[in-house]
């Protein structure tokens, strides 16, 4: 079964609109785990606009599934991250002021920064994934950087979901194909929701995690956020 990692940052988004600590990032992520979550994301951004770096060493004594943190490898981020030892660290090229991850690793460019920020991270003994664009000649740039997963950026699939899912999904397909050759792990996330999950899960190969957040917790706010788990790990579930 493909593990759901629930994002907690809309949670410390909503938080600090009003300051305090309400509702409790902690509380939000332990209730999480107790409803059937098998794993929590967090992605603290240097402006703390969301989850706050206090957010982040909170949570590590508290999550008993998989704690994944996601983020740009600049040092600070790096020295924080082998301080915590979270069992996965995600790593995503956006930029200080984006309002959200919006484009996957350029591997052959990068190739060099990213074998090194992940050696760091593989010796520390984490391990680690890489956000990647549904692009199958990328896949092999990926794998030479010595990570352990990839991460399919899936927001042009869910944005074109409606309108035809079958070529909406054929990239990344294509891509989950060629990292298996490659030995990679595959990850997925951004924008996946209970309207567009099921057919992602049901039909890309060795998929092992997705994290999801924005319309998890949009969703909560109608059906409850463990209604709104048991659906997802409904839509997961092989049978």
């Amino acid at each position: 079964m493909t593990k759901l990692s629930v994002n907690i940052n809309k949670i410390a988004t909503l938080r600090n609109a009003r300051g305090g600590d309400v509702p409790s990032v902690t509380q939000v992520a332990m209730d999480l785990e107790r409803f059937g979550a098998q794993g929590i994301t967090i992605h603290p951004r240097p402006d703390e606009r969301h989850i706050t770096r206090k957010d982040v060493y909170d949570l590590k004594p508290l999550v008993k599934t998989e704690f994944n943190i996601e983020g740009n490898p600049h040092r600070p981020f790096i020295n924080m991250v082998l301080e915590i030892k979270p069992e996965q660290v995600t790593l995503v090229p956006d930029a200080d002021d984006a309002i959200t991850s919006n484009a996957g690793w350029d591997c052959e460019k990068n190739l060099d920064f990213l074998k090194s920020v992940i050696s760091e991270f593989k010796n520390a003994g984490i391990r680690t994934s890489i956000f990647l664009d549904p692009n199958p000649e990328m896949v092999k740039f990926a794998a030479e950087t010595g990570t352990d997963r990839i991460e399919l950026y899936t927001e042009a699939y869910a944005k074109h979901y409606t309108e035809n899912k079958e070529e909406a999904i054929k990239s990344y397909y294509n891509t989950a194909v060629e990292a298996t050759k490659y030995n990679l792990g595959i990850n997925a996330g951004h924008d996946l929701s209970l309207d567009n999950l099921k057919y992602f899960a049901d039909n890309i190969p060795n998929l092992l995690e997705v994290s999801i957040g924005h319309a998890l917790i949009s969703e909560a706010l109608y059906l409850g956020l463990e209604n709104t788990v048991q659906a997802y790990l409904k839509r997961l579930a092989k049978w």
